[in-house]
């Protein structure tokens, strides 16, 4: 088994492409105006809009209402991240950190208010 994705459900889906455009400098691939992927080395991101959850079920998703799922990202500097993330993110949960378990973190939140963490491991000493 392979976890190929993670999908976020938006209202707007330019904009949050455009938001992890932008944080991730991974390039998106529109397949319709309604999905898109962000494919990186080892998953993809895809974001629907809300006019896709009726094919999977209607109700089943909801658009920024999420507050259980954190979508990580492993960055080689997350340090240089969160510099060039200065005026892009506007909820900062967590300046970075060096963690209990050996990752540098940088927890926010993207405009819809997912919790997402760019993290480094680091050596421990």
């Amino acid at each position: 088994m392979n976890l190929v994705s993670i999908r976020i459900i938006t209202g707007d889906v330019a904009r949050l492409v455009a938001f992890y455009e932008r944080a991730t400098g991974v390039r998106a691939n529109w397949a319709t105006e309604d999905f898109v992927e962000l494919r990186t080395g080892s998953g993809t991101l895809a974001i629907g809009s809300t006019r896709t959850v009726p094919l999977f079920a209607p109700g089943s998703a909801h658009p920024a209402d999420n507050r259980s799922v954190i979508i990580e990202f492993r960055v080689d500097d997350v340090d240089g991240v969160h510099r060039n993330l200065a005026g892009l993110v506007d909820d900062v949960v967590k300046e970075p950190t060096t963690m209990p378990w050996g990752n540098r973190a940088f927890l926010f939140r993207d405009p819809d208010g997912n919790l997402v963490n760019f993290f480094t491991p680091v050596a421990r000493g």
